[in-house]
């Protein structure tokens, strides 16, 4: 067995957590919509369409924000197409995923959809082939109350009254040849830059987010970070940040150190946005949201075969095991870890496409990456200690990784103390010491893990063959918490302040 410790001090903290750092996302792509959250005529939807077993699901993982629609979709995309009766709406050719775009659900059934997940949208708007007038218009019809000839028009489709959406994001992705509208650097900070600033021209109010590079390999990432913010940096609030990771090799541990590369990329990002900062002289801090992360690599050889010009067809579509449960767990935790500088986060997606929740026709189930994110959402509120891991290492191909990876949250709010940690180690039990003496009034509240023998396990609508089960092996003495940790699992064990008058 091995063991590690993990040193905390309540006077050291990173910063207190935001809750849209466990955000998610739903694109104009394959399932997601039609058939994900949406589906007229289904037994497991309401009378309007919406998915009520998928929503239970969300609500139950306290999704606070979701990014919508898109993605690579939103780069071709005139949302008002999606709006009005649906009997006249358009159907388009969708060129991003080679599919057929119905327009039967819109923005006003997506925000109608917000309320009933308890959540808020993150709109995105088209900066790929539309610009600056397109954006200042779509927000006019969502923020302004009335009185202008689009805040009409959405009264006169039924929405009363404003959306009032706050966080919008200036396009997707242009860095990358892939994106429709695709830019160079100066091209989409210009574009960003002036949509943005007729965007606020109309509401003052909202925040937006650039498009940073999206992901850390792109040959531009640095050169890409610095354009933009040196052109926009007054005029945007946060700078986006996009990766995914997949296990083609089949090799574990490297699989699973992928958490120390997103950790890397952050601290990247930080310091080019810090650099711009500096250069500038200004005192504004840009701060990050990591609006599109998860594994996605298991459905990319099936999505190869796919027919074009179809609607939503089963696209993207992973079936997540136990180890992508692990990295996902790990991932929730680098983003903790550096939450005084990422605010916002996005697993993408959140229904059937790279999804923590899939669905068929008549029920909805949880892949095994939705236990980790859903229970650390709920979980993982407060204020982030600066947590100090002392591990065995073992290497990969970026290096040494620690087997133990962990952060604690202390919500003095609610008088918890939360470890969410990951036990790496394939074949080993991981003996983990924390001390915990300046939390003396507090004891054992629960203790969760996510294990199983199987690393390729998966769930199905039949048999949950991955879920979370109560960790045993815990106990807290003399102000040391004591923990065996399963091999290859995720755990979270919560603490509970007690009131010693009663």
């Amino acid at each position: 067995m091995r063991k590690s410790t993990i040193h905390i001090d309540r006077h050291f903290t990173v910063s207190e957590v935001d809750p849209r750092i466990y955000g998610s996302f739903i694109e104009h792509l394959g399932r997601a919509v039609y058939g994900g959250i949406y589906q007229p005529g289904s037994k497991a939807s309401d009378e309007e369409g919406y998915r009520t077993d998928t929503l239970e699901l969300i609500k139950n993982a306290e999704v606070p924000v979701v990014r919508y629609p898109g993605g690579n979709f939103v780069s071709d995309y005139h949302w008002e197409d999606g709006v009005g009766p649906v009997e006249k709406r358009p159907r388009r050719v969708d060129p991003a995923w080679h599919t057929i775009e119905t327009n039967a659900f819109g923005l006003n059934e997506f925000m109608k959809w917000t309320k009933l997940a308890d959540t808020k949208a993150m709109m995105s708007v088209n900066l790929g082939t539309r610009g600056p007038e397109e954006a200042k218009d779509l927000i006019e019809y969502c923020n302004v109350p009335g009185g202008t000839y689009l805040s009409d028009l959405r009264k006169s489709h039924g929405v009363s009254e404003p959306h009032d959406i706050k966080l919008w994001c200036l396009g997707n992705e242009i860095d990358g040849p892939w994106q429709m509208g695709h830019k160079t650097a100066y091209e989409y900070a210009r574009v960003a830059s002036e949509a943005g600033r007729l965007m606020k021209m109309v509401d003052p109010s909202i925040e937006l987010v650039a498009c940073g590079s999206s992901n850390s390999g792109m040959p531009t990432f640095g050169y890409w970070e610095d354009t933009v913010l040196s052109e926009a940096y007054d005029v945007v609030d946060y700078l986006s940040l996009h990766q995914y990771y997949g296990n083609e090799s089949d090799d574990t541990p490297d699989f699973l150190a992928n958490s120390a590369r997103m950790d890397d990329f952050i601290s990247r990002t930080v310091a080019l946005c810090d650099a711009v900062q500096a250069k500038l002289k200004s005192n504004k801090k840009i701060n990050l949201s990591f609006d599109e992360w998860n594994v996605w690599y298991h459905s990319k050889e099936q999505d190869e075969k796919l027919p074009w010009w179809v609607t939503a067809p089963h696209q993207l579509e992973d079936i997540y095991n136990l180890e992508d449960a692990l990295l996902v767990g790990s991932m929730l935790i680098t983003l903790l870890r550096h939450a005084d500088r990422v605010k916002i986060a996005c697993l993408a997606q959140l229904v059937n496409v790279i999804a923590p929740i899939m669905t068929d026709d008549d029920t909805a189930w949880a892949q095994t990456i939705y236990y980790p994110y859903a229970l650390t959402s709920r979980m993982g509120r407060g204020t982030v200690l600066n947590t100090l891991v002392k591990s065995d290492s073992y290497e990969t191909s970026f290096g040494d990784v620690p087997y133990l990876d962990a952060v604690v949250i202390d919500d003095e709010e609610h008088d918890t103390l939360t470890l969410f940690a990951v036990n790496k180690d394939l074949t080993d039990c991981n003996e983990v010491s924390v001390d915990l003496r300046q939390y003396e009034d507090y004891q054992i509240k629960q203790c969760i893990t996510v294990t199983g023998d199987d690393l390729k396990a998966v769930n199905t609508a039949e048999n949950a063959a991955i879920k979370p089960v109560e960790l045993k092996d815990v106990s807290l003495c003399d102000g040391y918490l004591k923990a065996v940790l399963p091999s290859k699992s995720w755990n979270v064990i919560k603490l509970q302040k007690v009131d010693k008058r009663l």
